[in-house]
């Protein structure tokens, strides 16, 4: 399964150990939690429950009947004691035992988790068993699964979010796409699992954004809404929210001028929208011109919602009007190259990463992140633990880095009071001659071109 290996070794680590493991996973469906657990189980005895959103008394019941018709038994009394006990798995091998969408249970009974603990214990199953507990409820997860999980944390042996794939990891989706072209990708639908499965890799980012997300029967039409309505009530209210903060309103007052709601309340659909992974607060590098920087910035943080608000949901009637080749034209290519850059710089910090992985960084990296200033911003800024920095600035969306954007990248860094011991200059396309000549008079500078990435 592309891009999940490092998931299914853990979990295969966990499964061959002796005795017996609990394991919590969360995270949206779209990120490939089927497959997961497919391909996981694949060559194991497991039971499957999916839990449906249901009264506690349904819900015992029917997990009762699965059993009964899984392992062929008869259960008499209405326990989840007496079903996890009365499960077979046909051998003395050890039992994968997958509860799925748990959160339906364990917010109507208590007595569920209770009967987890005494199966961890192996005061009810006979032989060795793992247990998966998997829940889509982000806001859930993240609010108030670890208060009722609390009591049970030393019983826990991982607590695994499924987050998107990073972008090392969705390149290996897309073989025959150059690394520009996976950028692109990667700009419009993230690291979703599901999604990169259905987009076509024989045609282009215009094919694929029309076909799949403009088109009314594409598989990403509406999705954006139906993600938000799974999760949060008052529509009309996150949608204003989130169009605001596609176009660049990312400060709590100039949301208040652009939507009129309140500041008390934009900052309550804000936690929310946040707790569900939908938007994040930026915060900037920690420098010795904390004056200079910008703060209480807001920015989507789901990408494909991100893409979503920002060029389609502004023009929904003539989404409804038009051809999508000729929205695609007149509304997303203009300003898609300049979209790119804020993912081009999460591309190269994975690229960082990586090196630092390997030591082919000329320091090691204990801390990273962004600056943004009132006047100028610094794309990376990477720091050590004696505080040595690697300075980088990103280029997408123009022909070729120049000399004049190092230029402003120092000011911006005079800005940030910050010097450097080393820089990487990173350009999606080109470099013009004067900074190439420059660069070759100094060892502390690093062009990076696409083909390196």
């Amino acid at each position: 399964m592309a891009g999940r290996k490092a998931q299914i070794r853990r979990l295969e680590e966990l499964y061959h150990q002796t005795g017996n493991q609990l394991v919590v996973l969360y995270g949206r469906r779209e990120n490939g939690i089927r497959e997961l657990l497919k391909d996981f189980c694949k060559d194991k005895k497991a039971f499957y429950y999916h839990a449906p959103e249901v009264s506690a008394k349904a819900q015992q019941k029917r997990m009762i009947r699965e059993v009964e018709e899984h392992s062929h038994v008869s259960i008499s009394e209405e326990s989840y004691d007496i079903c996890f006990n009365r499960i077979k798995s046909g051998d003395a091998s050890k039992l994968v035992l997958i509860v799925d969408e748990f959160d339906h249970i364990v917010k109507k009974d208590a007595r569920f988790m209770e009967s987890i603990r005494k199966l961890k214990e192996h005061k009810l199953y006979p032989g060795p068993v793992m247990i998966l507990l998997y829940t889509s409820a982000l806001a859930w997860a993240t609010q108030s699964m670890p208060q009722i999980l609390e009591k049970y944390q030393n019983k826990i042996d991982v607590t695994m979010q499924l987050s998107e794939l990073k972008f090392v990891e969705m390149v290996q989706s897309f073989p025959d796409y150059t690394v520009s072209q996976s950028v692109e990708v990667y700009g419009v639908i993230g690291g979703v699992q599901e999604y990169m499965e259905k987009w076509d890799e024989s045609q282009d980012i215009r094919y694929n954004v029309c076909k799949h997300i403009l088109s009314p029967d594409g598989f990403l039409f509406g999705e954006a809404e139906r993600i938000i309505r799974g999760e949060l009530r008052e529509l009309s209210v996150y949608h204003t929210i989130l169009e605001a903060v596609a176009s660049g309103k990312r400060k709590l007052n100039d949301l208040y001028r652009e939507t009129g709601f309140s500041r008390a309340k934009i900052s309550v659909y804000l936690k929310n929208l946040m707790a569900f992974g939908m938007v994040e607060k930026l915060t900037s590098f920690e420098t010795g011109g904390w004056e200079n920087a910008q703060k209480g910035l807001y920015q989507i943080k789901d990408t494909f919602i991100n893409f979503w608000f920002r060029f389609v949901s502004p023009h929904m009637s003539d989404l409804y009007q038009m051809e999508p080749e000729a929205f695609y034209d007149k509304y997303i290519a203009e300003g898609l190259e300049e979209y790119l850059n804020r993912y081009f710089v999460k591309v190269c910090m994975e690229y960082l990463e990586l090196q630092n992985q390997v030591h082919k960084l000329p320091l090691e990296i204990h801390k990273m992140g962004t600056w943004v200033g009132k006047q100028g911003h610094i794309d990376i800024i990477v720091q050590n633990e004696v505080r040595e920095n690697l300075i980088c600035l990103c280029n997408w969306s123009e022909p070729e880095m120049t000399f004049e954007m190092c230029q402003n990248l120092f000011q911006s860094m005079e800005q940030a009071k910050l010097t450097a011991n080393y820089y990487y200059l990173f350009s999606a396309k080109a470099f013009d001659e004067k900074l190439v000549k420059m660069v070759s008079a100094d060892k502390r500078i690093l062009l990076v071109d696409m083909n390196q990435l």
